[in-house]
Order: C-alpha cells, then structure tokens, then sequence
C-alpha cells in the first residue's frame, strides 16, 4: 500500500511539472481555438461614452466670425518739404529750372478697422486717418474701396469711415460693461503690415486712465499682443464679439510688451451712433477745473476719509459759476453716481445731456450740499476749431 502511495504522488508531481512547463512555454496549446499563426489580437471597442475626449480647445471659430469685419486702413497725405538755399540760387535755377513743384511728397500710414454695419461704417483711431486726404480700406475677400471720413473724435481717438461696398461682413457688439478681469480675448489687426494676424490674451484691468492718452479714458488693458498697425482694430471676446478698439500699447522698445489698451465696445458705439447722426459728438459741460483727491490732500484738510474730486477751477459765466459752485469743494456725486476720482467725474459729466440740469452734491466745510446745475455743452477741442 505504501508503493502504490508512493508511485501515485510521484505520477503528480510529474504531471503538476508538466503542466507548469507547458503553461510558460506553450500557453496556446491549452486553449481551446487557438488564433491562427501570425494574427494580431482583437481589438477592444469602447462604448462612445467611455472613449476619453481628445478634442484640443481652440478659438477658431471666434476668429473666424471675426476676421472678415476687420480691415486693413492705408492712409495717406501730401507733406511739403523744408524749401532748400539752393532753389533761391539764380545759377542752381538756371541749370536745374524751377523745382518748386518738387517741394511735396506724399506720406502713407497703416492701420486697421472694424465694420460694425452692413452699411459700411468702419470704426477706427483718429490717429490713423488724422490730416489723411486719401483713405483706402481692403477687406480680407480681396475687395478694396475708397473711404470717405464721416466724423472723428479726438478726446476719444476715435473715427467713423463709410464705404461703399455691397455685402460687407460687419461685427456684432458685445456687453463690454460686463467684461470681467481675466476674461479670455483676441486682438485682430494688421501688425507691421504682415498681413491679418490674431493674437491671444486675458483682460488685465478695467477702467484705466490717467494715462495721458485721451481726453476721455476708461481703457480696457489686455496682454494679448498689440503693435505699430494694430490701432482701430478688433479686441474680440471668445464669441467673436467686438469688446474694444484696440488704440495704444505700453512700451520702451516699440513692440509689444503685454501691456495694450482697447476702447471698450460701449463707448465706441456711442460715438459712433453721434458721429452719424450728427456728425460729431455733443458732451455735457459745467465749466469746472478738478483733481485728485490723494490721502495727503485728504489730511492736510483735515478731512475724515472722503471719496470724490477737489474743484479747483469754476470758469466765469459757466454753468457751475452761475449754480454757485467755488474752488474748494469737493465733488462727490453727479446725478447720484458716485464721483471716485477726477476722471470718472468727467466722464459722468459728459454724458450729462446739454440744456439738461444735474444735480451735484459736494462738500463744503465739512458740510453735505445738493446743488442743481444747468447743463452746457463742451466746447469743441482747439484742434477740431476751424
């Protein structure tokens, strides 16, 4: 009994060894449908919902809405050249003739623009048609037309051109009052004249002024890229909406530096809604001089802590000098918006309707005082008087 024991356990061993062998060496030979030789395992198919989603986020489709309602602007103008000595010379004049027709040469400037109607308004800087006496707009079809200027508006730096052209792409507004920091945009443009680029960025602050730029400044400042024929084009937001005017950059080296600034949609619409009907914009005017109030200002008046503007300057037989407003009060709000500084105060008040009256309230002595305003109209810029 003991042999038969002892041969049964090691049949087992043997066999256990056997199959160990075959299952590391051979695993084939133990299944049942062995693939045929030299074919490739099946693949495993996913349900859709569990093929993971590969796709590349992408803003092509804001540009692409975009794009075609931005123009590339050529301006141009003639410039008379310094006379030299030697056209007054009887001797020069008698080999060489008369060459004072020679005395012009004609200067070019590229910028851009942006169709905001299918009428064919075009929205742009001031500064790139400024003076110009030949405007000329290509749109990205290939189409190009001459443009005539319908209005500017130098304390905005902004201008308002028509063409004649039919089916012209025109770009929607968007709700630049609700921008928010850190929202994604692109700036559209014609850089260094290399043809339509887009950049890409985030807004980096809103409402920036004291700049020095315009008279009127509530910037957009983004750090999408902005350079030299940039200006007048299109700061767009992710659903291909114009934002902004894209106007100036920051910069020591004269390219761009991530610091740009754009007109906010808003304020370019309004301008533009004045230019056509009237030809020029009409703003509100009480004849008042205002700055800053700073902390320093604020404890040497031995102020507690007030948010507003110091009137410094009331200019005879205006608005404000007839309602009894004096240098030394403090403008804190205008038609109950709130007056933060000296900017945001001539803002509101040029947005005042002229033969309209307002109503201010200010400090004096220390004292709260409403006082009700009749409202101007600005005087135009010295350099729009003709």
């Amino acid at each position: 009994m003991h042999r038969l024991w002892l041969v049964f356990a090691q049949t087992t061993t043997i066999c256990l060894g056997i199959l160990f062998v075959v299952t590391t060496l051979r695993p084939e030979l133990l299944s049942k449908t062995p693939p045929p030789s030299g074919s490739a395992a099946p693949a495993v198919s996913l349900p859709a919902a569990e093929i993971p989603d590969r796709r590349i986020a992408s803003f092509s489709d804001a540009a692409r809405r975009a794009m075609p309602a931005v123009v590339n602007i050529y301006s141009s103008k003639e410039a008379k050249l310094p006379r030299h000595p030697f056209m007054d010379d009887p001797v020069f004049r008698y080999f060489f003739g008369n060459q004072d027709d020679a005395q012009t040469r004609r200067s070019s400037s590229l910028g851009s623009g942006v169709i905001v109607s299918e009428q064919g308004y075009v929205l742009t800087n001031n500064h790139v048609v400024e003076a110009a006496d030949e405007i000329e707009v290509a749109l990205t079809d290939s189409r190009r037309a001459k443009a005539r200027v319908i209005g500017t508006d130098p304390e905005t730096d902004l201008a308002v051109l028509k063409i004649d052209l039919k089916n012209v792409p025109a770009l929607g507004f968007a709700q630049s009052d609700q921008a928010r920091v850190g929202d994604l945009v692109l700036a559209i443009g014609n850089p260094f004249g290399v043809g339509q680029t887009v950049t890409m960025g985030i807004i980096s602050a809103l409402g920036r002024s004291h700049l020095g730029i315009n008279t009127f400044e509530n910037f957009i400042q983004t750090d999408a890229a902005i350079n030299p024929g940039n200006s007048g084009g299109a700061l767009v937001d992710t659903a291909g909406n114009l934002l902004g005017i894209n106007t100036a950059i920051y910069t020591r080296s004269g390219g761009s530096q991530g610091i740009g600034f754009a007109i906010p949609a808003s304020l370019a619409k309004q301008v533009m809604e004045q230019v056509v009907a009237n030809g020029s914009v009409t703003r509100g005017w009480i004849g008042i001089g205002v700055q800053d109030m700073t902390p320093e200002l604020v404890e040497s008046l031995r102020l507690p802590k007030v948010q507003g503007a110091l009137i410094i300057e009331v200019l005879n037989d205006s608005p404000a000098g007839k309602a009894g407003l004096k240098p030394g009060d403090i403008l804190v709000a205008i038609e109950a918006k709130p007056v933060v500084d000296q900017a945001s105060s001539l803002n509101i008040i040029a947005a005042l309707k002229p033969g309209s009256t307002a109503m201010l309230k200010v400090l004096r002595d220390k004292q709260a005082k409403e006082i009700r305003v009749s409202v101007g109209k600005r005087p135009k810029p010295k350099l729009e008087e003709k």
